[in-house]
């Protein structure tokens, strides 16, 4: 938070549930810290001996890993699954994200886990699913958005699809429909006393997201890729460079917004075609594009101010920070000099909160297993025969 160095501490609406985060890539870290952020208590499993996926950044910065504890364990040794053993006796989700029947190999499968807490939510991350053709092969984020429709729907008319990093798959198809599972699930846990194992699949959350446009589909509103209202098509829909290399998010769909936009740019409607004329759109651009590289990006944020003309700054994520809205919403929370985003959504009893950075890999594993009945001097033996690290 802006002029702050801690987040404000509270109880969350999830405060009293435990959490063990098999650690992993994509969906499964993310969907922890968002459990994490509302108050559940985040036990997240490392290796012992770093297994190098993933793209590499200081554990302290790797953001996914706030309001998280870290206890680094051998599975293959025998003091390694005792400590997952009563970890998974004592926690309410699980959450993993390997491909299929990796969890069961290491003894820690779904009947396993629901035997020793049978009101367990077993959570299972994965791009492909848990069955069909494709559950044991490899991808990341860009073969899953692909597979599904969203990523041949993105970018211009000419060219490849542009990718939108990796949002669409891990993040929205992924972590944030597994945290809707898991809380379904809780709640069906709460009433029933039995648990429940929840598949994950990016590509069933991505095909989840495209429900609109498979019903646009369907009634032949579609048109190819870069030639649609919301893709970029319409020229009252995307993105122009300002003067200075700068650029402005255009949107004003609605004739009214759109009217507002054509006035503060000082342009008259009479004189150009109209705003959802298909065979005027180049020249609608063109008209558009002379008027805003005519003036910078600050210029034109200052003309636009006040408005429901629908037009913002493109910003970079240096930038976001420092902006107006962000700081009087107190969008960032800093932590020791880290920033953070803030916890989302927002809620007016119980919010969220970012109470700590995210830990090294195994920083709490003697106070985890001091926890869950392992003594000093066990604990002391399993560093030595490397089946914990601390």
């Amino acid at each position: 938070m802006p002029g702050k160095d801690q987040a404000t501490a509270g109880k969350g609406p999830l405060s009293g549930v435990c959490v063990v985060e098999m650690a992993g890539l994509g969906p499964t870290p993310f969907c922890g810290m968002l459990l994490g952020d509302m108050g559940a208590d985040i036990i997240r499993i490392e290796r012992v001996e770093d297994a190098g996926l993933g793209i590499a950044i200081p554990s302290a910065y790797d953001l996914r890993n706030r309001n998280k504890r870290s206890i680094a364990l051998d599975l293959k040794t025998a003091q390694g699954r005792e400590a997952l053993t009563r970890l998974v006796a004592r926690a309410d989700v699980l959450l993993e994200g390997f491909r299929p029947g990796v969890m069961e190999r290491l003894g820690f499968g779904p009947e396993r886990c629901l035997a020793l807490r049978p009101q367990l939510v077993f959570a299972r991350a994965t791009g492909w699913g848990q069955d069909g053709p494709l559950a044991q092969r490899a991808g990341h984020d860009i073969n899953y958005i692909g597979l599904a429709g969203a990523l041949g729907m993105m970018g211009a008319s000419e060219g490849p699809p542009s990718v939108p990093l990796n949002l669409v798959g891990d993040y929205a198809g992924g972590a944030l429909y597994m945290a809707f599972g898991i809380l379904c699930a809780l709640r069906s846990a709460e009433q029933s006393g039995q648990g429940q194992v929840i598949d994950s699949a990016m590509i069933d959350g991505v095909t989840s997201l495209l429900t609109v446009f498979h019903g646009m589909r369907q009634t032949g509103a579609l048109h190819p890729r870069g030639e649609n209202v919301l893709d970029g098509g319409a020229p009252y829909y995307r993105c122009y460079p300002t003067q200075d290399g700068g650029w402005l998010a255009v949107g004003p769909i609605e004739s009214k917004f759109y009217a507002a936009f054509l006035d503060r740019l000082g342009l008259e409607a009479a004189a150009l075609p109209a705003q959802n004329d298909r065979a005027g759109w180049s020249n609608l651009e063109e008209a558009i594009a002379g008027r805003i590289a005519s003036g910078t990006r600050a210029e034109w944020e200052a003309a636009f101010a006040g408005t429901d003309a629908c037009v913002s700054p493109v910003l970079s994520l240096d930038e976001v920070p420092a902006h107006p809205h962000f700081q009087a919403r107190a969008m960032f929370h800093a932590i020791d000099g880290i920033e953070h985003p803030a916890p989302a959504p927002r809620l007016s009893r119980t919010p969220g909160t970012v109470t700590s950075n995210a830990p090294r890999p195994g920083e709490h594993t003697a106070e985890i297993l001091r926890e869950i009945g392992f003594g000093d001097g066990d604990i002391a033996a399993g560093v030595d025969a490397r089946a914990f690290a601390a």
